[in-house]
C-alpha cells in the first residue's frame, strides 16, 4: 500500500506539504496542487480522511440546498459548486428541499451535528434563512434576491428585467405580455419591478390582462401563452421570467399557427444550454452561474476560516444576449 512518503518523494516536496495539500489546499499554491495530485494519482495514495477530520473537527463537507434539482440553471450552478469545493478539499451534499421547511431543517441538522460544516442556499425564499436567523455555522445565499438576508451572491434580476423589457420596447412593441413565476418567489418580484419599470419609462401602461402566471417550468410556459393568446389582447411579444417557460411559450405559440418571432416575439432569462438550441434560439438573459458557483464556495469558506467577508452581498455582472427569437413588432 502506498503512503505520503512516495506521494511527497514523486511530487518533488516534503511530507508536509502533501499533508497540508490535502488537508488545507487554499494554503498552497495551484501549481504545487497539480503536482502533490497528480503524484497521489500516480501511487494510487488513500489519505485517511476519517482521521484528518477527526484532528481537526471538521467533516469537510458542505450542503447545498436547492429547491428544484431538475432546473436546469441550478445544475450549472451546482456543478460549478461541486468544482471548486472539490479543488479546496471539500465534498459536496445536494439536498433537493423541494421547496418544503421540513426537508430543508433536516440538512440543517446535518450541519448542527457536524456532518456538515457549512450550508449554500439556492432557494430564494426560506423560513429557516431569514431576517434575524441565527445560526451557529456559516451559510451563504446563491441566486439570491435584493430583498435576501445575510451573505449572499446574485445578479441584478430587477435591472436585468428592466433591460430586457426596454428592448423589446425598442423594437416597437408596445402589446407586451409577461409570463411570471410563483406570486411568492423572490425571483418574480424583482422581474416585475424591472418589468413595470422598464413600462413606464416607456410610456406604456402595464396591463394586468397581459399577465400569465407559471411555476418556472416548461409546462408552465405553455399553458400562461396559450391564456395570452385566449384573452382577445394579441400580445406582439412575451417576456418570460426564465428560459423553461419561454421554450414552453414558444412552443404553444407554433401549435396556435403564430410564427416567432414574426408574430410574437420571445424572450427568456438564464441562458440555460437549451437556449441558444430551440427554435428560434432564445434572446435572454445570462447569468454567471459558474462564476457564482466558485464565488458562493469562497465566500463560505472564509466565514467557516474565521475570516471576514469584504463584503456581505457580491452583485455579479450578467449579459444580455440577443438571438433570433425577437424581432421587430409587425406593421
Amino acid at each position: 500500500m502506498s503512503n505520503i512518503r512516495e506521494v511527497a518523494r514523486l511530487a518533488g516536496v516534503s511530507v508536509a506539504t502533501v499533508s497540508r495539500t490535502l488537508s488545507h489546499p487554499e494554503m498552497v499554491s495551484e501549481a504545487t496542487q497539480k503536482r502533490v495530485m497528480k503524484a497521489v494519482d500516480q501511487v494510487n495514495y488513500q489519505p485517511n480522511m476519517l482521521a484528518r477530520n477527526f484532528r481537526s473537527a471538521r467533516s469537510y463537507s458542505l450542503v447545498v440546498l436547492v429547491p428544484d434539482i431538475a432546473n436546469p440553471f441550478f445544475a450549472l450552478v451546482i456543478r460549478s459548486i461541486e468544482r471548486q469545493a472539490q479543488k479546496k478539499g471539500y465534498s459536496v451534499l445536494l439536498g433537493d428541499t423541494q421547496d418544503s421547511s421540513e426537508r430543508e431543517q433536516d440538512y440543517i441538522r446535518l450541519v448542527e451535528t457536524r456532518l456538515a460544516d457549512g450550508i449554500l442556499q439556492l432557494r430564494p425564499i426560506s423560513d429557516q434563512f431569514h431576517a434575524g436567523s441565527k445560526f451557529s455555522f456559516p451559510y451563504l445565499h446563491v441566486c439570491s434576491t435584493e430583498s435576501t438576508d445575510g451573505p449572499c451572491v446574485r445578479v441584478d434580476n430587477a435591472k436585468a428585467f428592466e433591460q430586457m423589457t426596454a428592448y423589446l420596447i425598442s423594437l416597437g412593441h408596445q402589446r407586451i405580455g409577461l409570463i411570471t413565476g410563483r406570486e411568492e418567489n423572490p425571483h418574480t418580484v424583482d422581474r416585475m419591478k424591472g418589468f413595470q419599470k422598464a413600462l413606464a419609462d416607456g410610456g406604456l401602461p402595464f396591463d394586468t390582462n397581459l399577465v400569465a402566471s407559471g411555476d418556472y417550468s416548461i409546462w408552465s410556459g405553455v399553458n400562461a401563452a396559450n391564456a395570452l393568446c385566449q384573452s382577445g389582447i394579441q400580445p406582439t411579444a412575451i417576456a418570460c421570467m426564465n428560459d423553461e417557460m419561454a421554450i414552453g411559450a414558444i412552443q404553444a405559440l407554433k401549435a396556435q399557427g403564430l410564427r416567432v418571432p414574426e408574430d410574437v416575439s420571445v424572450t427568456g432569462f438564464d441562458d440555460i444550454s437549451y437556449a441558444r438550441y430551440c427554435d428560434p434560439p432564445l434572446t435572454t438573459i445570462a447569468q454567471p452561474a459558474d462564476l457564482m458557483g466558485t464565488l458562493a464556495v469562497d465566500m463560505l469558506l472564509q466565514q467557516l476560516n474565521g475570516e471576514s467577508l469584504p463584503c456581505q452581498e457580491k452583485v455579479l455582472p450578467y449579459e444580455f444576449i440577443v438571438r433570433q427569437s425577437t424581432a421587430p413588432a409587425a406593421q
